[in-house]
């Protein structure tokens, strides 16, 4: 991951104000330590910090057309440049950076060819022939964007809001699948699949078709000329990356360079859901595998650090990238700058727990078509905000655009939890890669119950959090909360700490709107809610939320030692394993 800061119609173009862009995008440096860059043009500034993945040598930006009237600052990858480069003969590249297609398709095509890119992006172009720029997300937005304007009539962008808070009257999250246009004069969509519209598709589930368009996500994503790993947190979905990742690693160029063992990585404190499952399918994998441990102090004396770089105070992103940001600067130590990680697997295809109360196929549709567009704010932003922090970048293949086209045209009464069919939360992804002759993974990881992130590092993760916001925050506190913070007002101790530590680093009412608000049980929309009256009353994100569900539910909670729940639990399992290996 990359920074970008661009700004156009300032007022002063003067020194100072090359200096204080210059300031602004050090801001950024974190994404970027590998080399800076600056393009100014009359009231222009292009500014670039570069972690460098693809080209290291000489893709250096901002990056130039031939004659260096377009320029472009880009934050990214694109997975399909040499395919997009065939097609661009006539034109005369500099580097062999991935990004550097997206100044020539804009000479050859001008603003419509974004949707001819394949990967994660954001960037920012400026034709200097007549001064207009454009600027672009990806479909998702794996890769953060933000837009602002200047009291003197100055537009801006930036990866982060911190390089933009300061000096922009107003600022927003730049919504994902969109283009903004100088000539225009706003924002369009430029992203419109089919599913968008959420009406209820049709397509019969083929496994096969499932399992090689996932396939396809992952190879893709290996395109690297630097050391990289996977995420493995032993789940079902980081289980999936690392097993096919391992199998096509030794065909893939980087393997020529770094070798063909795949290396994984895991965090959680001692004797965590996640460490157990993930040295056991890394063990499966053959894979290099590394193991880190943190506290919950040491997880606790990071959260000022964690808000600061993730820019939010939502509290289940909060939870989830406390320990992603500690094994990030792990796995930064040993040299990796790039790693896969599984996030997406649950929007698409109805993961989460509360998703077993569905009320019937529409609105579980409905429901993963609007959690997928509010990945933006939760787990993208995480996963590239926690990584990037220490100079590491985050690759999610089950957000890959073809692959979300082909799960989201499933009919989703397949997606439906189905005990009577053996059928649990993500059945049809599961049974894709349910390879009797050539198994991807052991049968109990592949139908392990779904851990949300925070949970699986250890359960007693939340509950540290939880009773260190109860000692900083009063009752008092918390009843007044609605006259201090009338906006996304928070309704537990734990949110009202993490709520006065963003305010501390991001005052302006313009930052505090960048975080959405409403109900949530076990990641939820305000919506979902509704679909189990006793939700109102325990209104957490995690998934041990989901009660009567989870097998570690809030109220279930039991005693780890006694050999007659813990067989019990074995036996369940086993017995959901049988069922759905019978049913297809």
């Amino acid at each position: 991951m990359c920074g970008i800061l661009a700004v156009f119609g300032c007022t002063d173009n003067s020194q100072a104000k090359r200096s204080r862009i210059i300031e602004l995008s050090r801001r950024l440096r974190h994404r970027g330590p590998d080399w800076s860059g600056l393009h100014c043009h009359e009231d222009c500034y292009l500014a670039h910090q570069r972690l460098a993945i693809v080209d290291p040598a000489s893709g250096d930006q901002p990056l130039y057309n031939e004659d260096k009237t377009v320029i472009v600052t880009v934050n990214g990858e694109i997975y399909n440049h040499k395919q997009l480069r065939e097609t661009l003969k006539s034109h005369q590249f500099r580097t062999e950076s991935d990004c550097e297609v997206i100044a020539h398709l804009y000479e050859e095509y001008g603003e419509d060819f974004v949707d001819m890119l394949d990967g994660m992006f954001s960037f920012v172009l400026l034709d200097t022939r007549d001064k207009s720029f454009i600027a672009a997300r990806d479909a998702i937005g794996i890769t953060p964007l933000y837009i602002g304007w200047g009291l003197d009539g100055s537009v801006w962008f930036a990866s982060e809001m911190k390089a933009l808070s300061d000096d922009c009257e107003r600022f927003t999250s730049f919504l994902p699948g969109h283009i903004y246009s100088s000539k225009q004069g706003g924002l369009r969509r430029w992203y419109n699949p089919l599913w968008y519209s959420e009406k209820i598709p049709s397509t019969p589930y083929d496994p096969t078709l499932l399992r090689e368009a996932f396939e396809k996500a992952v190879i893709k994503r290996l395109m690297t000329d630097v050391p990289f790993g996977v995420l493995l947190s032993g789940g079902l979905d980081s289980s999936l990356v690392a097993a096919v990742a391992g199998r096509h690693l030794a065909e893939s160029e980087s393997a020529f360079q770094w070798g063909s063992q795949l290396h994984t990585f895991c965090i959680g404190l001692k004797g965590s859901p996640d460490l157990k499952a993930a040295r056991e399918v890394a063990d499966y994998l053959g894979t290099r595998h590394h193991e880190f441990y943190f506290t919950v102090q040491e997880g606790i004396d990071a959260l000022e650090e964690v808000i600061y770089h993730i820019e939010t105070y939502d509290v289940t992103t909060i939870r989830a990238s406390t320990p992603m940001f500690l094994m990030s600067r792990k796995i930064k130590s040993l040299g990796v700058k790039m790693v896969l990680s599984g996030e997406g697997s649950d929007e698409i295809f109805g993961g989460y727990l509360y998703f077993h109360k569905a009320p019937n196929k529409e609105e579980l549709h409905r429901e993963t078509c609007q959690k997928i567009k509010a990945l933006h704010l939760y787990d993208c932003l995480r996963a590239n905000k926690s990584t990037s922090a220490w100079g590491v970048e985050a690759r999610v293949p089950f957000l890959d655009k073809e692959f979300l086209n082909v799960a989201m045209s499933i009919d989703p009464e397949w997606k439906m939890v189905r005990p009577d069919l053996g059928r649990i939360e993500k059945w049809i992804l599961r049974n894709a890669f349910d390879d009797e002759k050539n198994p991807y993974l052991p049968k109990h990881i592949l139908y392990r119950q779904k851990e949300q992130f925070s949970d699986g590092v250890g359960y007693s993760w939340i509950d540290g959090l939880k009773d260190h916001a109860n000692k900083q925050v009063t009752d008092s506190m918390l009843m007044n909360a609605s006259f201090i913070y009338p906006e996304n007002t928070p309704t537990t101790k734990e949110g009202y700490y993490y709520r006065t530590i963003f305010e501390k680093f991001f005052p302006k009412n313009a930052a505090r709107s960048t975080v959405p608000g409403g109900p949530s049980v076990a990641c939820s929309t305000a919506k979902a809610v509704e679909w189990d009256a006793a939700w109102s009353k325990n209104p957490d994100p995690s998934g041990r939320a989901a009660l009567g569900i989870h097998e570690a539910a809030y109220e279930e909670e039991v005693d780890a030692k006694d050999p007659n729940l813990i067989n019990g639990s074995a036996q369940k399992l086993q017995g959901l394993v049988d069922k759905a290996t019978t049913v297809v």
